[in-house]
């Protein structure tokens, strides 16, 4: 379901902006005692992200990809958080995220890697979408298909109906960013291997 509100302007990185490194964020990881687990799962989004900003960068889209790359490994910051205290780890993340980093691009991509609330625009809003897509194409530490990233959500967490609704509706969200990037990018996204190797 889409926002009421006015969609944002195109996202576009300001070279003034901070970027931190990876080893940065995984500072912060150890600053807010993320789980193992979650690491591991962080680290092969930002994988898949990366990959995608490369082939993004080799069609000559404009993207910066180390602030992708921050913005992925940001995105859970506050989920060991949540699960011990509650609240909405996508928010209180990108809060976390705007006062770490001063960076509102970085901030955006934690903020909506769950779900979209505006038409998912590839070109205008890479960042958030690839964020968004890439968390969605990992589960757990593993590389996987929407489909099956949706089903073990659904046996995971669909103990409601509205739950259920809700995952549902994030999984065709999901199908869309695929093929909104694919069409952006002019690749098959389920035929590459997102092997990015070491984080940049």
């Amino acid at each position: 379901m889409e926002s009421c509100l006015m969609p944002p302007l195109p996202v576009k990185s300001d070279p003034s902006w901070y970027v931190p490194t990876a080893s940065e964020c995984l500072q912060h990881w150890e600053d807010f005692k993320m789980f193992d687990n979650i690491k591991a799962h962080s680290t092969q989004v930002a994988k898949v992200a990366v990959s995608i900003a490369l082939i993004a960068q080799q069609a000559e889209i404009p993207v910066h990809v180390p602030t992708i790359q921050a913005s992925a490994l940001m995105h859970d910051i506050a989920k060991t958080y949540s699960i011990q205290h509650g609240g909405n780890h996508s928010q209180l993340g990108a809060a976390w995220t705007l006062r770490l980093t001063g960076n509102p691009v970085i901030a955006m991509g934690v903020l909506h890697h769950v779900f979209w609330p505006f038409e998912p625009d590839a070109e205008k809003y890479f960042l958030p979408l690839v964020i968004s897509y890439s968390d969605k194409r990992v589960m757990h530490d593993t590389l996987t298909s929407l489909e099956k990233r949706f089903s073990d959500l659904a046996v995971r967490y669909g103990k409601t109906e509205k739950i259920k609704q809700r995952i549902h509706q994030t999984y065709e969200q999901a199908l869309v960013l695929e093929q909104r990037l694919e069409n952006l990018l002019g690749v098959d996204l389920n035929a590459c291997s997102f092997d990015s190797g070491r984080l940049v």
